[in-house]
């Protein structure tokens, strides 16, 4: 008789425990893009100019860290530029690329998004279809921002290999920029052929902006298959420097 007590509490204290576990649909994650921005310069640049390299290495920093707030609201989520940083050296303008100020609104539940994104001399608003990525969901874990994530895969834009680490915690089932479609919140991004990251580093729950999530009303409109036509005309001549420029804007 002793024994079954001792069994009915501790079955009773494991279901008292899976109760407590809190499950969150909103609130305001800080996510930091850090990119190697000596490795960009070597993709760039062909060995021929190797001691210009070096000597563009020593004037700016070997990584450039900025911040972004995401926003979500159960089925609708906001990403758009952080605090700022203050750096001891600065990142010229040629080489911080389209995708400094990105602002993404998805509608997770419609599976649309609008987003707001420089090009050249022009800001558009790219209204499409959430993208379809086939994500491969693997058995490997990390702790990003106090939560248990687990790891996925994909490829974008043909043959852009992306790491993803998600948490099921937080039942929205969104990310960083227009990343989405797992089974929970995406906490980090890392794409290895742009030498990007994105990671959170914490989450809010009193932000007053997660209950007015709204998408963007500037720029031109336009949609992915129209932006992608118009950038394959105006960088065609670029090389792999147009290619991570399209990347950037795409993602």
């Amino acid at each position: 008789m002793k024994i079954l007590s001792l069994i009915t509490s501790f079955l009773f204290s494991i279901v008292s425990l899976q109760a407590q576990e809190v499950f969150i649909e909103k609130g305001k994650i800080e996510f930091e893009r850090t990119t190697n921005v000596h490795k960009r310069l070597e993709d760039d640049m062909s060995e021929n100019n190797s001691t210009f390299l070096e000597a563009l290495k020593k004037q700016m920093p070997q990584h450039k860290t900025s911040y972004f707030n995401l926003y979500f609201n159960q089925d609708k989520t906001l990403y758009e530029p952080g605090r700022e940083v203050e750096v001891a050296k600065k990142v010229p303008e040629w080489m911080t690329g389209p995708a400094d100020a990105n602002i993404v609104y998805s509608d997770l539940s419609a599976k649309t998004f609008s987003s707001l994104k420089s090009v050249f001399e022009n800001t558009y608003n790219i209204q499409d279809s959430l993208r379809k990525a086939e994500w491969k969901i693997t058995t490997d874990t990390r702790t990003i921002a106090g939560f248990q994530c687990r790891k996925a895969t994909t490829t974008i834009m043909d043959s852009v290999y992306v790491f993803a680490f998600y948490t099921d915690q937080i039942v929205t089932r969104g990310g960083p920029e227009s990343f989405s479609g797992l089974p929970g919140m995406i906490l980090g991004i890392a794409i290895p052929r742009m030498h990007t990251t994105w990671f959170a580093t914490k989450l809010e729950t009193s932000d007053p902006k997660i209950g007015t999530i709204a998408p963007p009303k500037k720029g031109k409109k336009t949609d992915v298959n129209a932006l992608k036509t118009t950038l394959y005309n105006s960088l065609k001549q670029w090389g792999k420097n147009g290619q991570r420029y399209t990347w950037s804007i795409l993602i």
